[in-house]
């Protein structure tokens, strides 16, 4: 039968890219595949097995289509979303779930043969003209326990291009593929395109993930994290896979923070997006494992991490030379870099918070842009859009760990969860234990929602674990999967919540500057290690002043003074409570299957914070706890 289909999709090939199909044995892959050219009707085939000359002539052929233009810099290219294709969007991104199956009230959902129908209605015929490239893939380093095949079926070449930044290449690792081994594919079409190369039909946009086959559905989209599967996408997959063998799918950023004596330390770090967890894992001085997405596991007793990656496709919004001066230095540097709805001018990419002044005049998302101009709605046209992009492979950065691709892992010392919290928790603290860390910071983890999700800046939400958008089970299983997973570890990773946003009540102003945040890094680092101690609190364990003078003076050459440690580390006891009284009203509504201890730390939480507020009022100094309670010895 398979071989019947095969030979009725041969025409769509020329030999040798008929040849390289065949060479791989595996039936599901050259099943999806025909299934793929039957429905969407390209033009022809393009099967890239990984060689040189392949991946050069992908990138030459995103240019030559227009998906891509070369800038001044060696190396540099730029592409446009549509004006309305430019962060994720939620909406239009659904699981597809069986009638005899159910997911959590929170998670977009649709039946599953309705979705099914409507999508591959979408995608009929829709590479009608164009080449169906079949990229081959995987997540994490190959040989790998942590490893996953994956391929992806794209009419893109930018996203063909994006994805040999982004990702490890494994056809090879697909030739070698047992019939039995779990992969998971993307079918993705940008759908007709107009002059500019972006997608026409974008009110008939559609990202379904049909966790039953492992396969991620997108169309008439060309952003990357729409488009591409196994960004977040994948990881919803990943999730269901992680639940059902016992291991943690993440959405982290691994960095190796370097301590006395030539120690380093790996820190993971979940953050929601525009919340800091790119610029945490470039801290300078610092090693980058990982920027977004990890794998988790068990391994013989030891917490060991991957970054599923191997390179980045990050906010620009806001680098520049003073505070992001490692990123940038390779933003500005020969190197193969594509940057995404930025704007252009004599060839040069420019975006908001760059350190210079913008043109006036240029090319961005909407056309040809000048200052003051105006959509259809009124609203004013910014120079960049605020969630501009720029996708570049990790090893270009000076600062890559050396341990990235290392099929091991490495050991993770601590993990550390924190979003836009600008009323209650301090800048950064450490949980009484694994359970209080996961649930105080990361299940109650509350944020303001940024310019990274369609139609959604400026809205307060609850988002467990940073992860919320992309759970694939019900998250009462997910958090029981988290609270469990320690449990046959030799050495449990310690849970900070760290809190870049963190507001003066009555001027709204930011506490903390945007390097602060090595200092609490560099704090974190030396709890894992019993180091220095710390003050128990209500909420969690805090720096002592002492400790925190001394970072500030050798990391940032800064005076910290006791005024800016007591603002900071003030615990706010009636924003403390509203917040738990919100995260517990959110659990209680959409988490039916809410293990017991989700519970049990809330409240046990509440009762220290009402204990304090009775004997020492509604805002309580840090000092305070250092002199009522004995101090926290390592």
């Amino acid at each position: 039968m398979l071989e019947k289909t095969l030979e009725s999709i041969k025409a769509k090939f020329d030999e040798i890219n008929f040849k390289k199909l065949i060479a791989i044995t595996y039936p599901k892959v050259l099943s999806f595949i025909a299934e793929a050219v039957l429905l969407c009707n390209p033009k022809d085939v393009f099967i890239c097995s990984d060689t040189e000359e392949e991946i050069d002539y992908i990138r030459r052929m995103a240019i030559k289509s227009g998906e891509e233009k070369p800038l001044r810099i060696k190396g540099h290219t730029y592409h446009f979303d549509g004006y309305y294709d430019q962060g994720r969007d939620r909406d239009v991104t659904k699981f597809l779930v069986p009638k005899n199956d159910h997911l959590s009230p929170t998670i977009a959902q649709i039946e599953r043969q309705k979705g099914l129908a409507e999508v591959k209605s979408l995608l009929k015929d829709s590479m009608k003209d164009k080449t169906l490239i079949v990229r081959f893939l995987t997540l994490g380093p190959a040989n790998s326990i942590f490893s996953i095949l994956c391929m992806e079926c794209t009419d893109s070449w930018y996203v063909a291009h994006s994805v040999d930044l982004l990702y490890r290449q494994g056809y090879k690792e697909f030739l070698k593929a047992r019939p039995d081994t779990e992969i998971f594919i993307t079918l993705h079409s940008a759908g007709r395109l107009d002059k500019n190369m972006t997608s026409i039909d974008y009110d008939k946009k559609r990202i379904y993930i049909d966790y039953i086959k492992n396969t991620v559905y997108s169309v008439n989209t060309q952003y990357a994290g729409n488009s591409i599967g196994f960004k977040k996408l994948a990881l919803r997959l990943a999730i269901r896979k992680a639940h059902r063998e016992g291991w943690l799918a993440e959405h982290f950023m691994i960095i190796g923070v370097k301590g006395p004596k030539k120690r380093k330390t790996y820190l993971a770090g979940a953050f929601p997006s525009a919340c800091g967890k790119t610029s945490t894992a470039m801290l300078p001085s610092e090693t980058i494992l990982a920027d977004d997405i990890a794998y988790v596991r068990n391994i013989q007793g030891i917490c060991r991490a991957v970054n599923v990656e191997k390179g980045i496709f990050g906010i620009i919004h806001d680098i520049n030379p003073k505070d992001d001066p490692l990123i940038y230095k390779v933003l500005t540097s020969p190197a193969e870099v594509i940057f995404s709805n930025v704007l252009v001018k004599d060839k040069r990419p420019y975006w908001l918070g760059m350190g210079k002044e913008l043109p006036k005049e240029g090319i961005n998302f909407s056309g040809n842009w000048y200052e003051q101009k105006r959509d259809e709605k009124g609203e004013l046209i910014l120079p960049a859009h605020k969630n501009a992009r720029y996708t570049v492979s990790l090893k270009a950065l000076d600062n890559c760990d050396p341990a990235l691709d290392d099929p091991r892992g490495v050991e993770l010392g601590g993990i550390m969860f924190g979003g836009r919290d600008y009323r209650a928790y301090v800048p950064v603290q450490e949980g009484l234990s694994w359970e209080h860390g996961i649930i105080a910071y990361g299940a109650c983890l509350e944020t303001e929602t940024t310019f990274a999700i369609v139609g959604q800046e400026g809205r307060y939400e609850i988002n467990i674990m940073s992860i919320q958008d992309f759970i694939s089970i019900s998250l009462g299983k997910y958090l029981k999967n988290y609270l469990e997973f320690v449990k046959s570890l030799k050495k449990t990773p310690r849970v900070f919540g760290v809190n870049y946003f963190l507001t003066n009540l009555k001027t709204n102003k930011f506490l903390n500057s945007r390097q602060d945040k090595h200092i609490w890094i560099k704090w974190i680092e030396l709890r894992i290690h019993n180091d220095v101690e710390a003050t128990p609190t209500p909420t969690g364990l805090i720096p002592k002043y002492k400790d925190l003078k001394r970072l500030f003076k050798r990391v940032l050459n800064k005076d910290y003074t006791e005024d800016s440690y007591l603002e900071q580390f003030t615990l706010r006891v009636n924003e403390n409570l509203a917040k738990l009284q919100r995260v517990e009203g959110f659990f209680r509504k959409n988490i039916p299957d809410a293990p017991k201890p989700l519970f049990e730390v809330i409240q046990q939480q509440r009762e220290r914070l009402l204990k304090a507020k009775k004997e020492f009022g509604d805002y309580i100094s840090p000092l305070v706890f250092e002199k009522k309670l004995k101090l926290h010895k390592p």
